[in-house]
């Protein structure tokens, strides 16, 4: 299988998953990237079984809107059963990294509200220590050269990912060679860090479902 097919796997066993608990009154977060643009296209054969969406970027919004899905605004919506995103690392813990699309803010914004947090990825997005995908930090414009130092001095080196802003106006640094053994305790100091949005660990919030493509089927890890 290639690694689109891998996606559109763990995809629809996203569907499976939700499908049973889906009401008419149901909305469903739904998180940003290429893994998660499969999610909207299975998710949309059965748009009549569920109210709407939330979507985590102006990019999946569009896509949930192609498909005739409504898309709310989060502050008008009282609880989200389940929140379906890809990642672009996850370890056993099921904590990630995330923020490769640079929409990591509002996925965590997303994720935070959900109930449940179900992951999507092929398998070659599971690692046995997070880190090698570097690490994406949103950082107020003013503050990226001063954030930059304090990343400096927790041993990794940022990078400024030019020609990208968030959906909110800020910028991205992308962290290498971090030493991310305490994912939890390094997303609460880079957090803590005047001038972060937010960092692109999702450590305090993992996820609750892993649903792995493989070959030789979906596997799916649970916390």
């Amino acid at each position: 299988m290639n690694q689109d097919q891998l996606k559109q796997a763990v995809a629809q066993a996203a569907i499976d998953h939700i499908l049973p608990q889906l009401t008419a009154k149901s909305i469903v977060g739904v998180g940003t990237g290429s893994t998660a643009n499969f999610f909207i296209d299975a998710l949309a054969r059965y748009k009549m079984d569920f109210d709407g969406a939330v979507a985590s970027s102006e990019a999946t919004a569009a896509r949930l809107q192609q498909h005739g899905i409504p898309v709310y605004d989060l502050n008008s919506v009282a609880e989200l059963e389940f929140y379906v995103d890809g990642a672009d690392e996850a370890n056993a813990n099921l904590e990630l990294i995330k923020g490769g699309g640079a929409a990591l803010t509002r996925e965590k914004i997303v994720a935070a509200v959900a109930q449940t947090f179900i992951c999507i990825a092929d398998e070659s997005k599971l690692v046995p220590q997070l880190g090698e995908f570097p690490l994406p930090v949103e950082v107020i414009p003013m503050a990226r050269s001063h954030v930059a130092r304090k990343l400096v001095a927790l041993e990794g080196d940022p990078v400024y990912r030019e020609g990208v802003l968030t959906d909110n106006g800020n910028v991205i640094l992308d962290v290498y060679n971090l030493d991310i053994r305490n994912a939890r305790e390094l997303e609460e100091k880079i957090n803590n860090i005047v001038g972060v949005v937010s960092n692109g660990l999702f450590a305090a919030r993992p996820a609750n479902l892993l649903l792995l493509g493989t070959a030789a089927g979906v596997k799916t890890l649970k916390r």
